[in-house]
């Protein structure tokens, strides 16, 4: 009997441009399951999403590496997948020694292609990491085609991108340098050894022998993938504190934390730990935006099909002051300050365990119809799970509705690497001096917290002076369309 299983190793893959690890929330699959090419494998949960990780080839779900709640870094192996290898043909019972001798080479010229062409296929799971160059496992999707139509082992080419990294045009130097060498297996490679059931396949198995994805020995062992480089607490690990031993009883109950409430948890230990921060705010008169809000909402309603929220008013108002003070809109990054053009605001979005933020792209080109339009489907995916990766990407300023539950002073922490994060308050009716005579307005307080390595109090207060003019210049005539 002929096993023609091969182990095809799974990797945690790169979900975003800065994502070095993520979670397993959950295994969809268990070992000896049947796996199809697109099943989804299991649930990921990084900082950004969640994300359903599927299988890039049919077979059976092997030995799992990575159990759930498990953070692991990218490039890593999770799982590994049994993969059925095209049969090699049978010898006959009284073939001649030398015949068998003859049919090992051909065996392995054979195994090349496959060998090859798999590092282009999985990117970093098999590609060779420079310790210096963290970026250069992070294939193209054209590299990948052109090194598997070519059967290049990519880790064999000299990369001359950013940090190392392969391009097209290293590829097709390496064509043009060295075709022989590309196109022909290695010579001096020993051929994987079918005697021992290797990932290669054609080994006889012995009659009893378990299922395939258990008794098809391990591939030769992976290269271990550089560290992250890094200073101070990495992300992936604990803090530094006393182990406390805890035991339930009746005055006190045990909650499991969660994947992404310790996700929640190292994105905000990052911000308070890395980034300075103060904290400022300004009372303002929206007694108009009321009464403008309260005219057209219903008619909206109709129109629309969602509702008209303050939120929209508010965003349009941030927006509008950030353009006037671009240094709002920034990044540290040690020994420069980088400021964004475009202006994409990240929208904080609560459910029942964890907080997401969406993030409204080019926001300073929509009017409040469209913020608001933006606003309902963001919330409404962030609630159903249906987030995608790029609806969590590019965000450069946060605002936060706190005054949707009834809150009339925060301090937010800013969402990391951006440089403010503003909260837009409960609405509160209150007795006002104008003009020497009390009036009952409706005021609302807005708070800012800033990164006080790129802005100052002196920024600040005229940004959020700004911000007030704008919400209060809002009139019975506005036009949010």
């Amino acid at each position: 009997m002929t096993d023609n299983k091969k182990l095809t190793d799974v990797t945690m893959p790169q979900l975003a441009e800065s994502l070095v690890s993520a979670t397993i929330g959950k295994w969809l699959k268990k070992p000896g399951d049947s796996v199809e090419q697109y099943e989804p494998l299991c649930e990921v949960i990084t900082d950004k999403v969640n994300a359903e990780l599927p299988s890039t080839v049919d077979g059976v779900m092997g030995d799992i590496l990575a159990e759930e709640g498990q953070t692991v870094a990218v490039g890593e192996v999770i799982c590994r997948i049994a993969v059925s290898a095209p049969a090699a043909p049978a010898s006959a019972p009284a073939e001649a020694a030398p015949a068998r001798a003859e049919a090992a080479p051909r065996a392995a010229v054979a195994a090349a292609p496959t060998a090859a062409a798999q590092p282009a296929a999985y990117g970093a799971a098999y590609a060779a990491h420079d310790p210096n160059a963290p970026m250069r496992a992070r294939y193209s999707p054209a590299v990948q085609s052109l090194a598997a139509q070519h059967s290049i082992d990519l880790s064999a080419v000299p990369g001359t991108g950013l940090g190392g990294r392969v391009t097209r045009k290293d590829v097709l130097a390496f064509l043009a340098n060295g075709p022989a060498a590309a196109a022909a297996p290695p010579q001096s490679s020993p051929a994987p050894q079918p005697a021992a059931g290797g990932a290669y396949g054609a080994a006889a198995q012995p009659q009893g022998a378990a299922p395939a994805w258990q008794t098809a020995s391990s591939p030769a062992p992976a290269e271990t993938l550089p560290p992250v480089r890094h200073s101070g607490l990495h992300l992936s690990e604990l803090p530094r504190i006393p182990e406390i031993e805890v035991e339930s009883g009746r005055s006190e109950y045990l909650i499991d934390v969660t994947p992404i409430r310790n996700t929640i948890a190292s994105r905000m230990r990052q911000s308070v730990s890395e980034i300075p921060h103060a904290w400022t705010m300004i009372e303002v008169d929206v007694t108009n935006l009321v009464l403008l809000r309260n005219k057209l909402k219903d008619e909206f309603k109709r129109r629309e099909g969602i509702n008209l929220t303050y939120l929209a008013f508010l965003m349009k108002a941030v927006v509008s002051a950030i353009k006037d003070y671009p240094i709002m809109n920034s990044v540290w990054a040690v020994d420069k300050i980088i400021v964004k053009r475009d202006i994409n605001i990240s929208l904080a979005v609560g459910t029942e365990d964890s907080v997401w933020t969406p993030v409204i792209k080019k926001a300073d080109q929509k009017n409040v119809a469209g913020l608001a339009r933006e606003i309902e489907e963001l919330a409404m995916k962030t609630r159903d799970g249906k987030l995608r990766v790029e609806d969590m990407q590019g965000g450069t300023f946060t605002v936060n509705n706190t005054g949707s539950f009834g809150s009339i002073l925060s301090y937010p922490i800013i969402n990391y690497p951006q440089a403010a994060i503003l909260t837009f308050e409960s609405i509160v009716k209150k007795p006002v001096v104008i003009n020497d005579m009390i009036a009952v307005r409706s005021m609302a307080n807005i708070c800012l917290s800033l990164d006080h390595r790129i802005l100052d109090g002196v920024i600040c207060g005229r940004f959020l002076q700004r911000v007030k003019d704008n919400i209060e210049s809002y009139s019975m005539d506005t036009n949010v369309y």
